[in-house]
């Protein structure tokens, strides 16, 4: 009886996740956090609570497909509570198989009494009941070659879309799909504190199953369990990232004793790694434009036993006004961007994103590149990044700035810096480069290097 109780209250502390998420746009891994946190659930059904939270959510468009087959009313006219409730009753029956059938009937109809009256509760039961009885539609049945794979792997049709657009359709089926795998978990060990092989130690005796990274010697590949509880992470000797990510520094390719910009540096994951990479010498500026995002990267520096990084709360795109220029040897921006390369970690961002969002970004990045641009000294290189796959944040931003810039140009040494597989990559060009979602184990990213003449 009591098992059933806790199962009742991880789908009520779903629906309640999932119905933040939707209508404050609110983060799903920060909400979960909180949720689990509060532990409105017990310990042994967190991994439950996730699953059903971002199952729902990775497979929506999926999940609304088969439910307009067997609602009678349109989806769109139900109460968002309702609609919510069945999607995640949905995703029990159709993608989980430890799940009896019956447990996820039963308790979506005592939720729906519980939030509606009885005539909600008859038509949850209703459409749960007919869907178990009948065979699913088939997304065969969709003419259109794009719409079927955005019901396929779930996805917006705008952004299935832009990517067949861009890359074409068997591109955009891939990212589609690496969307729907989970992703390699990372992390990178603080080479200023600790060796490799110690971090490795320490985790296996955790009970971790722990594998050295092929592409970037400070990374690790970590399965089971959370880190943040280990002793490694606590005592500063690693820190939780995508190798993409760490790609980053390398290329920036910091040395002890230089000054350093990094300015867009929140939360803190990139100015940390080149902060490790100059082995804590020198200076390095990271700059955010809010204060509690700037103390993030100020406590990550404190946990990491590190002293060279000084937050700055500025606005990027007016540093010009707060720096000389040629004050610095190496600047970083990691641009505010869409994110459409981490929807394998975050598979709101799909949902949240509009198309529109995506031109009012590039505007940004194009204006913050343009003021830093005067702070690199002669002879030094900015390196431009951003978490997402779409080519006009990416490659349409900085090549526009590279051709509208008689003293820039891109980076010919670039690509010595990448690791050796991703050398020969079809999406390299000079100075940058596009990695796609479960390409290269990282997340979707692209780096570009650029270097001022002397």
């Amino acid at each position: 009886m009591s098992k059933q109780k806790q199962q009742g209250n991880v789908r009520e502390a779903a629906l309640d996740v999932l119905l933040k998420i939707e209508k404050n746009q609110a983060y799903s891994n920060l909400l979960l956090n909180d949720t689990i946190k509060k532990m409105t659930v017990s310990a042994i059904d967190v991994p439950l609570l996730t699953e059903v939270v971002y199952g729902t959510i990775q497979q929506q468009k999926k999940i609304d497909f088969y439910l307009e087959a067997f609602s009678k009313k349109p989806l769109n006219k139900l109460e968002t509570w309702v609609h919510i409730l069945l999607r995640l009753s949905v995703y029990q029956l159709v993608f989980l198989e430890r799940i009896p059938d019956h447990a996820a009937i039963n308790e979506a109809v005592e939720i729906a009494k519980k939030r509606g009256h009885k005539g909600i509760s008859g038509m949850v039961n209703g459409i749960l009941r007919s869907m178990l009885r009948s065979d699913l539609p088939s997304t065969e049945t969709i003419e259109d070659a794009r719409e079927r794979l955005a019901v396929e792997t779930s996805h917006p049709e705008w952004l299935i879309n832009r990517w067949a657009d861009q890359f074409g359709l068997d591109k955009a089926k891939e990212i589609a799909i690496a969307n729907l795998t989970p992703p390699i978990h990372s992390v990178r060990v603080n080479t200023t504190l600790v060796s490799k092989q110690k971090v490795i130690d320490s985790l296996i005796e955790e009970g971790f199953e722990v594998e050295e990274s092929a592409n970037v010697e400070e990374s690790l590949h970590v399965k089971r369990g959370s880190i943040v509880k280990t002793k490694a992470f606590q005592q500063g000797w690693l820190s939780i990232q995508d190798e993409g990510s760490m790609l980053v520094s390398h290329v920036l390719a910091p040395e002890p004793g230089e000054k350093i910009l990094d300015a867009c540096g929140a939360p803190g994951g990139k100015s940390t790694h080149i902060a490790e990479r100059m082995n804590n010498k020198g200076e390095l500026k990271s700059v955010d434009i809010h204060g509690h995002k700037v103390k993030l990267i100020m406590d990550q520096q404190e946990r990491l036993k590190l002293s060279i990084i000084e937050g700055d709360v500025s606005d990027a795109r007016k540093l010009s006004e707060k720096y000389s220029a040629e004050t610095f040897d190496r600047i970083l921006v990691d641009a505010p961007c869409s994110g459409l390369g981490v929807i394998q970690r975050k598979p709101d961002l799909k949902w949240s994103k509009r198309e529109s969002d995506i031109q009012r970004l590039s505007v940004i990045q194009k204006e913050i590149i343009q003021s830093i641009w005067p702070l690199l000294k002669k002879g030094g290189r900015l390196v431009y990044s951003t978490c997402t796959i779409d080519s006009v944040e990416n490659e349409g931003v900085i090549t526009t700035f590279v051709e509208n810039h008689d003293d820039a140009s891109f980076d010919e040494g670039f690509k010595e810096r990448l690791p050796k597989v991703m050398r020969e990559s079809p999406n390299n060009a000079i100075g940058r480069i596009q990695l796609f979602p479960g390409e290269f184990d990282t997340d979707g990213f692209f780096i570009s290097s650029v270097m001022k003449h002397k």
